[in-house]
């Protein structure tokens, strides 16, 4: 284990020594012991941050999209050691680990790009005589130091979304990975240093959460990308200090509708990926399935009979489709939400079962006929559970999901693409996605949600536009 002290060129305290053991969900076996800053180090940290702004501000645009190519080439060099380390310490399946390393690579190359266009306008002046000889134009700066907090479902690939905009903008970053996945961060960290970013720009951060909450609330922080709960999102709204921005990705209960005409066959595909992937555990992944009633009985069987070839295991098994819940306390609270369906009138399809050595294996779940007040009705399961149900009017159902708090992305099954783009229109959500799964993304899209799904936008390009300011200047001559 790397401390902080080595780190970075002055030496953190943490005299009171707190360390975390680290432990696969694959097996409950013990990875490494992590480090966690306390509120010296906190302090210790804020002092360091204006040094690195500096750093920053002095890299030209063609030096930061260098090092981000580079960084890029180098996760290419080990990609399956990097899908690896993704599976072990997330428990996410080697063959998905494998497309997010791919993804990161091309993230990083797009933030690259976006380090080379950030760039303002010439305004047109001589529309009054108040602007007779005069010239103004903008442009962009970086807005300052950002936290970075990321989740553990894209180790990898949330932190290059996050650092990378970051260092795209020209902006000294803090990164605090999720508990669970910080090796991932600690290896990413290593590869931007060894493509030369300057010592002090980049600081991996391992805390609890008051100590999380103590560099939040910094002024010296001028950016917040968060990424996880709505409640801890929300509550970091409320601490920030005053002027300093704030980017939220929270969740929400993906919809999915199935149309009279649609094609079974495709939507059961797709749909299964959609719950699937990754154990449920995607802030877009599919949670309600709304079945034209002349279809229901039909899909259900289909997708029943898909479900039960998913094969469950270890994560960094060539052939596991769905590995382990990230922590065995999330597979209790899923199953008691389930038995609570079940008890309010739901049927169990298939699925609820408790397996591995530490329970964190949960097998995917279909509930049918779910009551609309149950909790995997209204609030997000995040996890291998799937409610399908009947429907036969339209506009009820549009105007059902259009009362949800959580508005962020959706799909609609239809081989009437007319009817798909009016209820697009009508359907209050972030995203639509047309014959396909909504948990379909990639990486240069705008991505977030609205009301209690988020704040703000991700995507590379709209990211690091938040991550920069416009700066105007006016020339009398």
């Amino acid at each position: 284990m790397i401390s902080l002290a080595e780190r970075f060129p002055v030496k953190f305290c943490n005299s009171r020594g707190i360390d975390h053991e680290l432990l696969s969900p694959n097996d409950h076996k013990g990875l490494s012991r992590i480090q966690y800053a306390d509120a010296t180090d906190i302090d210790h940290l804020l002092k360091l941050l204006p040094a690195g702004q500096q750093k920053m501000n002095s890299l030209r645009a063609f030096e930061r999209a260098r090092i981000l190519r580079q960084v890029s080439s180098l996760i290419k060099e080990e990609a399956e050691a990097w899908a690896l380390l993704i599976s072990t310490e997330g428990g996410k399946p080697l063959k998905d680990a494998r497309i997010e390393v791919d993804r990161s690579q091309v993230t990083l190359d797009l933030c690259a790009e976006e380090a080379l266009r950030i760039s303002g306008e010439n305004l047109p002046m001589e529309r009054t005589t108040a602007a007779i000889n005069r010239v103004a134009f903008t442009y962009r700066e970086a807005i300052g130091p950002v936290l970075a907090i990321s989740a553990f479902n894209h180790p990898l690939n949330n932190i290059a979304h996050q650092l990378g905009c970051a260092i795209a903008s020209g902006c000294a970053v803090v990164v605090k990975p999720a508990p669970a996945t910080p090796l991932s961060a600690f290896k990413l960290e290593d590869f931007f240093l060894k493509a030369g970013l300057p010592d002090g720009c980049l600081f991996i951060l391992n805390a609890d959460i008051p100590e999380i909450e103590k560099i939040a609330s910094a002024s010296a922080i001028s950016y917040v990308s968060f990424i996880g709960s709505a409640k801890v999102g929300w509550n970091l709204r409320k601490i920030i200090a005053p002027g300093t921005r704030l980017s939220l990705e929270h969740g929400g209960q993906a919809p999915a509708i199935i149309r009279e005409d649609a094609d079974l066959e495709q939507a059961v595909q797709a749909l299964i990926r959609g719950a699937f992937y990754h154990a449920g555990q995607v802030c877009i992944s599919t949670q309600r399935i709304f079945v034209h009633h002349s279809l229901f009985k039909n899909f259900l069987a289909s997708f029943h009979k898909e479900t039960l070839k998913l094969k469950i295991g270890d994560a960094r098994s060539e052939t596991t489709d769905v590995g382990p819940l990230i922590r065995s306390g999330e597979v209790t609270r899923i199953s008691s939400w389930i038995t609570e369906a079940i008890q309010q009138g739901a049927r169990l399809v298939t699925g609820n079962e408790v397996s591995g050595s530490a329970s964190q294996y949960l097998s995917p779940t279909i509930l049918a006929h779910v009551p609309l007040t149950s909790k995997v009705m209204k609030d997000e399961i995040f996890g291998p559970v799937v409610c399908i149900n009947p429907y036969e009017d339209e506009k009820e159902l549009v105007n059902y999901l259009g009362q949800s708090e959580y508005v962020f992305e959706g799909c609609i099954f239809t081989r009437d693409i007319s009817s798909a783009m009016k209820m697009a229109r009508d359907l209050s959500l972030m995203t639509i996605v047309i014959n396909d799964h909504n948990a379909y993304r990639v990486d240069w899209m705008p991505f977030g949600g609205h009301k209690l799904s988020g704040l703000g936008m991700g995507g590379v390009k709209y990211s690091v536009e938040e991550m920069t300011r416009l700066k105007q200047v006016i020339i009398k001559y």
